[in-house]
């Protein structure tokens, strides 16, 4: 379970990030873009990824810790 939020939150993140960099002004399916005023989009999809990647990493290293 936790394994999903890490990707969620690593596709939106990523997902929103690339939508904004990319110049895009249609919010899609990304959660931030929808509810965050737009100064904030870049910074909080960056932190998403972020975020994302650091639920992955301390997972798998918990699941490596349990299994020796």
């Amino acid at each position: 379970m936790i394994e999903l939020l890490g990707i969620l939150l690593l596709v939106q993140g990523g997902g929103g990030l690339i939508n904004r960099l990319l110049g895009s002004t249609n919010p899609s399916w990304f959660v931030q873009l929808h509810l965050l005023p737009p100064g904030t989009h870049l910074v909080a999809s960056a932190l998403m990824v972020a975020a994302g990647v650091g639920v992955l990493f301390a997972e798998r290293a918990r699941k490596g810790r349990r299994s020796e």
